[in-house]
């Protein structure tokens, strides 16, 4: 599948959500920086280090879509070439595919999705299941799945170098607009075999032992998608469905509280707190060692007032460590993705719940300065 997937429109971002976002909601696209998905995809594969889950869920979702454009440029076809309507009877008839929908929500696990938008599903699988069984599809043996099983038993590689190459990045990564193609350009028209293809490379990139990026799935789940694709000849979205709300719960239950912590109510990643720490720890024995040998010393006031610097510093950057968050570029409305690398926040509740957090830092950091610093620069000296 090309990078510019045949993606059904996003849902518009909510402007007024009055709450931190849903995994759902972020891997939808309805969510701005930094909770969107490129920033839920930089931290699965820098911090998590789990991104083939998140890599399985966007293959499936893309394969969806690639379905769902596949039946509706199918129903213009028909729709041109039979303008006075086939008999309902048809399997390829325009009344058979006018009853599956427009079908343009968001593609999530079943249990984010409505009555109507599962029956809509359920009605997109069973056509194709339809499909496969009228013979429109090509065999199961001569797959390109089952031609990469047989080069595996010999031994041999594909000569395209399809089993090393890693499987390209939604639109997200690549497009000003994420998720919009525009699905009634006759570029972007989608074979049957091209949907054979694409669950056969999700089969083995992600779900056979020993493949590329093998994500760990219950036994039960794999052992029914690779009957499904290798013996059955299926192909439809249903065939994911189960593996699909499993990695979901996975990621909601594993990754996403990390990642709303790291994101929602900081804005630095872990080099740049680490680069923090160290800066504080410096600077606090900078001032410490400096405030020390003053009183020894037993300097003037105006000389001690140096101290200033160095416990501003210790105190800031160690602040900044221990919250995950630098105050002054929160302020700024700035987030980093990754290291020395920013972003402007740009979801409107994390905006104002970052800077409650900043102030609240700063706050912390000014009270913890001035304590130190009235210590070493008042307290009489006595010089040995």
């Amino acid at each position: 599948m090309s990078q510019s997937m045949m993606d059904t429109p996003s849902p518009h971002p909510d402007l007024n959500r009055n709450r931190l976002p849903t995994l759902f909601e972020v891997l939808s696209r309805q969510t701005l920086a930094p909770v969107d998905l490129f920033s839920f995809y930089i931290y699965m594969r820098d911090q998590q280090r789990s991104v083939d889950y998140l890599d399985f869920w966007l293959d499936v979702s893309q394969h969806m879509s690639l379905c769902r454009h596949y039946v509706r440029e199918l129903r213009r076809s028909v729709l041109v070439e039979t303008p006075d309507l086939e008999k309902p009877g048809s399997k390829r008839s325009s009344y058979i595919l006018d009853h599956l929908g427009e079908m343009n929500h968001p593609s999530g696990p079943s249990t984010n999705l409505n009555g109507d938008e599962k029956m809509r599903d359920q009605q997109l699988s069973a056509y194709l299941r339809t499909e496969n069984g009228n013979g429109t599809n090509h065999s199961p043996h001569d797959s390109l799945g089952s031609q990469q099983s047989r080069m595996r038993a010999s031994g041999d590689r594909p000569s395209n170098g399809t089993d090393r190459e890693r499987p390209p990045r939604p639109s997200f990564m690549t497009n000003g607009s994420p998720g919009r193609t525009n699905s009634n350009s006759p570029a972007h028209t989608v074979a049957r075999e091209d949907i054979r293809a694409s669950a056969e490379k999700i089969l083995y990139t992600f779900l056979l032992p020993g493949s590329e990026r093998e994500i760990i799935l219950p036994q039960g789940i794999l052992t029914d998608i690779t009957t499904s694709i290798e013996e059955e000849g299926r192909d439809d979205p249903e065939v994911f469905d189960a593996a699909k709300d499993y990695t979901f719960q996975a990621m909601e239950r594993d990754a996403f509280p990390g990642f709303l912590r790291a994101k929602a109510l900081g804005n630095l990643v872990p080099p740049s707190s680490f680069l923090r720490l160290c800066l504080g720890l410096l600077g606090m024995f900078g001032a410490f060692w400096a405030g020390f040998a003053c009183i020894l010393l037993d300097k003037p006031k105006h000389i001690r007032c140096w101290l200033i610097l160095p416990f501003t510093i210790g105190v800031y950057a160690l602040s900044s460590q221990q919250y995950g968050i630098d105050p002054v570029l929160a302020l700024a409305g700035l987030s980093e993705y990754t290291f020395m690398n920013w972003a402007r926040i740009r979801e409107p509740y994390i905006r104002k719940l970052m800077n409650k957090r900043a102030i609240m830092v700063l706050l912390v950091t000014v009270l913890i300065g001035v304590c130190l610093i009235v210590l070493f620069i008042f307290v009489p000296g006595h010089r040995l």
